[in-house]
C-alpha cells in the first residue's frame, strides 16, 4: 500500500515505473499486492525513480523488521539448542528490566537443569532437529548468572497451573518448585502467580517476554517472533498490567507454591 502511495504521488502508472527501473511489467503490481517481497535494492529504485529518497530509509527499516521478526524454528535451531541459548546471553546482557509470562511453563532463567533438559528434548523430539541438549542445558544454567547482578529487574508471572503442569516429569517438579521459592526471594526478582480461580483479564495463548521498551519476544511451535514497533509493544505492556493485577505476590505466592509441592510430593 505504502509504495503504491510513493509511485501515484510520483504520477507513474506501474508499466511506467517498471520500463524506467528495468523490470519485467508485472513486477510492481506483484509488490505492490505482496505477491512478490521487495528486496532492499528494490526499494532503492523505486524511491529513486518516483523522487521520495527521503522515504527510503524509513522503507529499509521496516523491511528488515519484517524480515528479523519471524524466525522459523527449524532454521534456528538447526545446529542445536546451544546456539539459541547463547545467542539470549547476548540480548538479555543488553536489558534492564525483564517483563514475563508463562502460562504452562516455568519461565527459562528459573528453570533447574533437569526441567530445562525435559523442555528441550521435548523441542528436539518435535522438530526434528540436532540433539545437543546437555549443551543446550549448560548454556542455559549460564544465563541464570544474570539474576544476580544489580542492574538487571525481572518481574515474571505465571500461571498457577505452571506449577503442576505435566509438561515435564512429575519428579523434575518438587526441586524445580524449591528453586523457584528460592529464586523469589532474589532482590532482583519480582514473581507473581495468578491463581486458577483469579480473574483472567488478558491471556493470551503463549507466553511473552517484554525486553525493556524494545522488543515482545513470543515462542510458538513452529517459530520465534520479536516485535519491536512501539504500537505492538504497548499492546503487550498493557496485557502484561493486566495480568500482574491478577496475580498475588509474596507469601501468597509462596503458599500456592507450597500446595503444589505438597500434591506433588
Amino acid at each position: 500500500m505504502r509504495l503504491r502511495d510513493i509511485r501515484r504521488d510520483a504520477g507513474l502508472s506501474g508499466i511506467e515505473l517498471a520500463t524506467l527501473a528495468g523490470w519485467h511489467s508485472s513486477k510492481v503490481s506483484r509488490i505492490e499486492y505482496g505477491r512478490r517481497n521487495a528486496s532492499e535494492d528494490d526499494l532503492r529504485v523505486w524511491c529513486r525513480h518516483c523522487h521520495a529518497a527521503d522515504q527510503l530509509a524509513d522503507l529499509v527499516a521496516t523491511l528488515r523488521s519484517i524480515e528479523t521478526m519471524y524466525v522459523e524454528w527449524r532454521r534456528q535451531l538447526g545446529v542445536g539448542t546451544r546456539k539459541r541459548q547463547r545467542d539470549r546471553l547476548t540480548m538479555e546482557a543488553e536489558t534492564s528490566l525483564f517483563r514475563m509470562f508463562e502460562t504452562f511453563y516455568i519461565p527459562g532463567l528459573f528453570q533447574t537443569p533437569d526441567y530445562a533438559a525435559s523442555v528441550m528434548t521435548s523441542v528436539v523430539e518435535l522438530l526434528r532437529v540436532p540433539n545437543d541438549v546437555a549443551q543446550g542445558v549448560q548454556a542455559r544454567m549460564e544465563r541464570r548468572h544474570i539474576l544476580f547482578r544489580r542492574k538487571h529487574r525481572f518481574h515474571a508471572v505465571i500461571c498457577e497451573v505452571a506449577l503442576s503442569a505435566g509438561v515435564v516429569p512429575r519428579e523434575v517438579m518438587p526441586a524445580q518448585l524449591d528453586q523457584l521459592l528460592q529464586d523469589m526471594d532474589l532482590p532482583s526478582v519480582r514473581l507473581g502467580i495468578i491463581p486458577t480461580t483469579a480473574p483472567h483479564k488478558a491471556l493470551p495463548l503463549t507466553g511473552f517476554w517484554i525486553l525493556d521498551r524494545r522488543v515482545v519476544q513470543i515462542e510458538t511451535l513452529a517459530a520465534s517472533l520479536s516485535l519491536n514497533q512501539s504500537h505492538e509493544v504497548t499492546v503487550y505492556e498493557r496485557a502484561f498490567d493486566q495480568l500482574a493485577a491478577s496475580a498475588v505476590y509474596g507469601a501468597k505466592a509462596k503458599a500456592l507454591i507450597d500446595k503444589a509441592r505438597t500434591l506433588i510430593g
